[in-house]
């Protein structure tokens, strides 16, 4: 009996012992983890700084006034990409995995380039490809890119609702017939993505489309607005990304060209943007998916918990609420209001990446959840599905005063009618390249419910 009653001893230490590590690794799943490739060092560090610091100050403000999400902390790290895609793939490597036995929910590495370049990489890996705004715009068919999110506009909805406001300020798109549109667009994968749906918009309304190209960073413009001059477009549309943007507006204050027929993409929408071109921006249009200010509701509660209480991720507190980092808080609530669909499904519980996907693809924003996030105003209504992982497709015009941002026009909508056949026989043609599935969106509830 005492032999029995020694071996029970034993057992019940080595169970103990067992059992430590294994709470340990309990606990700690328990955080749902997001790697970010940033960037806060080069000519786009502007960017890279706003967006990720809105971005970690939104998942900041979940763990300090709500206590997560359900009850799952929420943890990340940084990697610095510099925007450097090799730099960009490395970091998608050594992070991909999780930290601390925390999974990953997904990656959000706010850069076409790397985009491009970890795409299969995240879809083998069964990690959501995040893409606010940007990334291929095929990869809004869901049905060939399971993995891959251009949340709320992808390029070719840009420029489509670009069109459509020039042709609102035209008196009807009928108006745009014999038209001169330039497009000065950032020698990158990113600038180069709506070459092809531009001339398909000049030759279905008649307008005359010139591309002209600025190499990386975008210090040196002089030539291509000297081209401009000589064109006398009657727009330019600017697809800048960081330099590239203060530069282009001194250069057409230079040549003659008037700011208020320059209309900025969404990534030539910023303060910081604007503000260093100095008199030369005064009257510039560009487009928005959010507006800057403190005002909102969400904002109020990121000054009371997280930069009044030392823990915000700004170097300087005057960027808080500007464009970059209200974006990055949008893309904060969407990635976790994502997590939270998922968890409804799941379980309230740290989930793997697949898991998260299936949250993102069933990610339903309304006016009800929007004021419930104190997001109103913020963030549009949002519907994603199986087929379609981009749910937005609306901008909103913004003018520059010399001093701030104000909105100078309602919701206009890309023309998604058009812009679907091309996304999906694109899409089509990329699964055909590389023997891919294309899933059956037909049984999915968003779909059926058109």
């Amino acid at each position: 009996m005492t032999h029995n009653f020694q071996a029970l001893a034993l057992a019940l230490v080595a169970a103990a012992v067992l059992a430590t590590p294994m709470q340990a690794a309990q606990a700690q799943s328990e955080q749902q983890y997001f790697p970010l490739q940033s960037y806060r060092v080069g000519p786009y560090a502007a960017g890279g700084t706003g967006f990720f610091g809105g971005f970690i100050d939104y998942l900041q403000l979940v763990n300090l006034r709500d206590g997560g999400v359900n009850g799952v902390k929420l943890s990340w790290s940084e990697c610095e990409t510099e925007y450097v895609v090799e730099k960009g793939v490395e970091c998608y490597e050594r992070l991909k995995k999780g930290l601390n036995g925390a999974p990953a929910a997904a990656t959000n590495p706010l850069s076409v380039g790397i985009a491009y370049a970890t795409l299969e990489r995240s879809t083998a890996d069964k990690l959501p490809l995040i893409t606010i705004n940007h990334g291929r715009t095929d990869s809004t068919d869901g049905r060939v890119f399971p993995y891959a999110f251009p949340l709320q506009l992808n390029p070719y909805s840009e420029v489509s609702a670009i069109v459509n406001y020039i042709g609102q300020k035209s008196g009807g798109l009928e108006k745009l017939k014999g038209k001169k549109i330039v497009t000065l667009y950032h020698g990158s994968p990113y600038g180069k993505e709506t070459i092809p749906v531009l001339d398909i918009l000049a030759k279905k309304y008649g307008f005359k489309i010139l591309h002209v190209e600025v190499p990386h960073p975008g210090n040196e413009q002089q030539s291509q607005w000297l081209t401009i001059r000589r064109e006398k477009p009657d727009w330019v549309i600017l697809r800048g990304w960081g330099v590239m943007n203060p530069v282009a507006l001194k250069n057409a204050q230079k040549v003659g060209f008037p700011a208020d027929h320059v209309i900025g993409n969404i990534w030539s929408n910023s303060e910081d943007d604007a503000a260093p071109a100095g008199d030369a921006a005064k009257g510039y249009l560009s487009i928005t998916t959010h507006p800057s200010g403190t005002g909102f509701p969400v904002l109020k509660d990121l000054k009371k918990y997280v930069v009044d209480a030392g823990k915000g991720n700004l170097a300087d507190p005057k960027r808080f609420g500007n464009v970059y980092y209200n974006l990055g808080v949008v893309n904060g609530i969407l990635n976790v209001e994502a997590l939270r669909v998922a968890q409804a499904k799941f379980g309230k519980r740290a989930l793997t990446g697949e898991e998260v996907r299936w949250g993102f693809e069933n990610l339903r924003i309304d006016d009800t959840r929007l004021k419930e996030l104190g997001a109103t105003g913020l963030v549009q209504k949002l519907t994603l599905s199986c087929a379609d992982h981009e749910g937005g497709g609306a901008v909103r015009f913004q003018q520059w005063n010399g001093q701030k941002w104000t909105l100078v026009s309602d919701w206009i909508q890309a023309d998604r009618a058009l812009l679907r056949p091309i996304i999906e026989a694109s899409a089509t043609k990329y699964a055909q390249e590389k023997g891919l599935p294309v899933r059956d969106c037909s049984k999915d509830p968003a779909v059926a419910s058109r």
